[in-house]
């Protein structure tokens, strides 16, 4: 798997269905932006597939790197080879067509990927392109700072679509519970139109792998606001990281610390994503 540690068998069976609702695949040969670099372990189809065998995972959702701009062409050839067991979250030029935002749907594609951290969608596309990919059944999936989701409140509760907030919106463990952004997702979760990805659990941990137990207050709180509406993910081949990768295995495990219930745990890992994502 060229990972600097050997990723564990996860504690306990993955149930049949399982998803990784976040993951990303480079392949050699396609052009990167100038301000991106291949991530630092191999991230190739080839690799993930070890990966995923080695957790026990069925179904994957492929996102769009940010290195890839919005050419797809790579997001889409993998879940290509992957077959009916694949959707993906593609990032689309505000000048695209409607006839393109169909074609990546037939493709399996089912949400726009907003990036805030050096991605290629600004802020001020959102109303517009939001409106455009909600008449094909598709969702805003965001990653930004935790300050922003507060910031842009007003913008994100009139999306006309589902709203999908990356690894646990990036909140830090030390999170005082009267946050003002904190307050604004446990009330987007409460309109049903908003989704959780619990994936990440290092952005903002002081307390490290592999348990990342400080985290375990943002989790636990976001399962009990919206259990029917959390997905888990990798997010390999974590490409913030230079060494010291994590182990999914023990990623995989944090759900089952985190739930302490088998039947929830299972929604989270294969019915909410498979709902999500229409598989």
């Amino acid at each position: 798997m060229s990972h600097d540690t050997p990723v564990s068998t996860p504690r306990l069976p993955t149930p049949p269905g399982a998803c990784d609702t976040h993951l990303h695949i480079y392949e050699p040969g396609f052009e990167m932006r100038a301000s991106s670099s291949h991530p630092s372990q191999p991230a190739t189809l080839a690799h993930y597939r070890e990966l995923q065998k080695r957790l026990g995972l069925t179904r994957a959702v492929i996102v769009q790197p940010s290195a890839y701009g919005a050419d797809n062409t790579c997001t889409l050839q993998a879940m290509a080879r992957l077959g009916e067991d694949a959707r993906g979250v593609a990032i689309v030029d505000p000048a695209a067509s409607d006839a393109e935002i169909e074609r990546l749907t037939q493709l399996g594609i089912r949400g726009i990927r907003y990036h805030m951290r050096g991605g290629v969608l600004t802020w001020d596309t959102m109303p517009r392109m939001a409106a455009r990919v909600a008449a094909f059944g598709w969702h805003v999936q965001l990653q930004c700072e935790s300050r922003e989701i507060g910031e842009r409140e007003a913008m994100l509760s009139k999306l006309p679509c589902d709203l999908v907030i990356d690894h646990m919106g990036r909140f830090d463990a030390t999170t005082p519970a009267d946050d003002r952004s904190w307050r604004v997702l446990l009330r987007f979760l409460a309109t049903g139109r908003c989704w959780v990805k619990l994936s990440g659990p290092y952005y903002g941990s002081k307390s490290g792998p592999p348990h990342y137990q400080d985290k375990a207050v943002i989790a636990k709180a976001l399962i009990r606001a919206a259990p029917e509406r959390m997905v888990w993910a990798t997010n390999w081949p974590h490409p913030s990281f230079k060494a010291k990768f994590p182990d999914e295995g023990r990623l995989l495990d944090l759900v089952a610390d985190w739930t302490q219930d088998e039947a929830l745990r299972r929604r989270i890992l294969v019915d909410n994503a498979a709902a999500l994502y229409r598989f």
